[in-house]
């Protein structure tokens, strides 16, 4: 298990999102992807991409920790790190996008990360423009 529970600033942040790219089960894509939620209260979810042979059905590193992170009685994202193999760090899926959302608001940052560090910093409203949250639904 990964153990994220004392992460204070960002250094930390970046190391413990890359334990969770490197635990990353992609063997059909071959791009492992680790993702970390920082809830309000300072507490942090790691989580993985986890492929499946049945290619659709695998799961998102942001999945993952969202999941994490609800499983801990948490429903608020202060801000999530996103890293990649790629140089520039990839962004979010669409769906992922929504999911994040659902948890947060249009100034959440989303931060892009690749092994070296922090490549690119968004909120999700750049992201994610126009967004339905669950305030529509109210």
């Amino acid at each position: 298990m990964l153990d994220v529970s004392d992460l204070t600033n960002e250094a930390d942040y970046i190391s413990a999102v890359k334990l969770a790219m490197a635990k990353a089960y992609a063997p059909y894509s071959s791009y492992p992807v680790g993702a970390l939620v920082i809830t309000e209260d300072g507490q942090t979810f790691a989580g993985c991409n986890v492929e499946n042979a049945s290619y659709p059905e695998g799961n998102c590193a942001e999945m993952a920790a969202i999941a994490a992170m609800v499983m801990a009685g948490h429903q608020r994202i202060q801000k999530i790190y996103i890293m990649s193999q790629d140089d520039q760090g990839a962004t979010p899926c669409g769906g992922c996008r929504q999911r994040i959302r659902e948890f947060s608001d249009n100034n959440t940052p989303v931060i892009l990360c690749s092994p070296v560090g922090v490549q690119k910093r968004f909120v999700l409203a750049e992201l994610l423009p126009h967004a339905f949250g669950p305030e529509f639904l109210s």
